[in-house]
């Protein structure tokens, strides 16, 4: 079916039947997801593909930013190649690249899906990931060549930014319209984490451009500001799109509801509402007004409200199922993702106590929290979503289990060992700052093992990262298998387990 066949909505189930009274329920509906799929299939897989070579451009440039800190003679004399340069350039990568474009790809399905009506408007979404590509080309070749803004995980330049936000307004224009023709029913928990991750980023970013670089606020305010946009980044963005997939795929691989709609509307209420209070605590001991410093730590103590409705609610669901995750790509990341929101969230709420900031502030352990968040959480859910979406738009199965399989431990190993090396290296370096015995240069050599231990676990996520990239290149251009049941990571035991999955 051609994209000029595609009708602009989907037959209704009951206009399908009245035509054919032979065709079941269970026929209608898979007609109607494939007509949905082949109206997205241009626009996710265009997201789908840029965010999967920024992944490995972000990959190199990490792998490069990590084997400096301890071989800072490593790239001689190029200036563009300097830390100071190649760090902000890989984490805005990672964060508007990689991340920002599989998670859009993703919430694009997932509203097609779930408002159960094909595509309207696909043009928009097409212009909105030239110009997201190209607003990111800009932003790294401008922080290369020493053009930052020097605010963290804003350092994309001003002509980078407004592209950005050209692109955005284009993709958010669309999920408004898609809401608003959706077919009537029920409003599932993931399109309320949807909608509110897509409303929620142009407030952020627009506000911090607006609060920081159009009209500046004063001094040490610009702290304040730049702090609460990363952390709000990380939850309201990154972390609402996360969740939301999370609640699609879980119930949706086992085949069974979540456990409690009640529990999942506390946890998304509480999320917003205590998420982005966040972001002051990273400025304990600062020159700031205290309530300001305290607000934000009793705000991330909070919430540990939806991290125990969330938790309790995909806990419950997968009762009695876990053992799918040995068979199912898709379950086993998300789960491992939906499991690391947890300790992201501990870890967040632990060191935004005072008396752990005063030991590990400006060390490692933000590091660390970062690649929590990022990666163990958002990114392995985004794995797990693609390892879903991509056969129901190419119409083919994934190659290879042995692939999928190294891809997953390669991730886990990687990012678990990486956490680990900056957790410990952290303590380590807190410990040495704090002792007035030593010199700073004397604090800085203890934790040169621990970086080197980072740098090779960035080692397995490259080869992670390139593992799947091949992989999916595969699907791309057709290579994938020509099956009707999903790749299973081992060989299925029984027929049921096969329906189930």
């Amino acid at each position: 079916m051609t994209p000029a066949e595609i009708p602009l909505k989907a037959p209704s189930s009951a206009a399908i039947a009245s035509a054919s009274p032979d065709v079941s329920r269970g026929e209608v509906e898979q007609v109607e997801r494939a007509l949905i799929d082949a109206s997205t299939r241009v626009p996710v897989l265009m997201f789908y593909s840029s965010a999967v070579v920024w992944l490995l451009i972000g990959t190199l440039l990490g792998g490069l930013t990590s084997f400096t800190l301890h071989m800072p003679d490593l790239v001689g004399g190029l200036s563009f190649l300097t830390w100071g340069r190649i760090r902000p350039a890989h984490m805005n990568v990672m964060l508007y690249g990689w991340a920002s474009m599989a998670g859009i790809g993703t919430a694009i399905w997932l509203m097609a899906r779930l408002c159960r009506t094909t595509l309207r408007h696909p043009l928009l979404l097409v212009t909105g990931a030239a110009f997201w590509n190209l607003g990111v080309l800009l932003g790294v070749g401008g922080i290369l060549a020493g053009d930052s803004t020097g605010y963290q995980w804003l350092e994309f330049p001003a002509y980078s930014a407004i592209v950005l936000f050209v692109a955005y307004s284009l993709v958010v224009s669309w999920a408004v319209l898609m809401f608003r023709f959706r077919r009537e029913g029920h409003i599932y928990i993931t399109q309320w984490y949807l909608l509110g991750a897509l409303l929620w980023f142009p407030w952020l970013y627009g506000a911090t451009q607006m609060m920081l670089f159009v009209v500046p606020v004063q001094g040490v305010m610009q702290a304040a500001v730049n702090w609460w946009y990363a952390n709000n980044l990380m939850f309201l963005w990154f972390g609402s799109l996360a969740l939301g997939t999370a609640y699609y795929m879980i119930p949706k691989v086992i085949g069974r509801p979540v456990y409690s709609y009640h529990l999942a509307a506390i946890g998304f209420w509480t999320y917003a509402l205590f998420a982005s209070w966040t972001g002051m605590q990273r400025l304990i001991d600062g020159p700031f007004p205290a309530w300001m410093i305290t607000a934000s730590i009793a705000a991330t103590i909070l919430t540990i409200i939806p991290v125990a409705t969330v938790g309790l609610n995909h806990h419950m669901t997968m009762r009695g199922h876990f053992q799918l995750m040995r068979y199912s790509p898709t379950l086993r990341f998300t789960v491992f993702g939906a499991i690391a929101y947890t300790v992201f969230s501990l870890v967040g709420i632990l060191i935004s106590l005072r008396s752990v900031a005063t030991y590990v502030h400006f060390t490692q352990v933000s590091v660390a929290y970062s690649h929590l968040g990022l990666y163990a959480f958002f990114t392995m859910i985004m794995f797990g979503a693609m390892y879903y979406i991509v056969p129901r738009l190419v119409g083919r199965e994934w190659r290879y289990a042995s692939m999928i399989k190294l891809h997953f431990w390669a991730s886990t190993y990687g990012i678990g060992l990486m956490v680990l090396m900056l957790l410990a290296g952290g303590m380590v370096q807190g410990r040495d700052l704090n002792n007035a015995a030593l010199s700073f240069t004397e604090s800085t050599q203890s934790i040169l093992p621990y970086l080197r231990g980072r740098s090779l676990s960035g080692l397995l996520l490259t080869v992670a990262h390139f593992v799947f990239a091949f992989h999916f290149g595969m699907m791309l251009f057709g290579l994938g298998r020509t099956a009707s049941v999903p790749t299973f990571l081992n060989p299925q035991e029984d027929d049921a387990l096969e329906k189930a999955l």
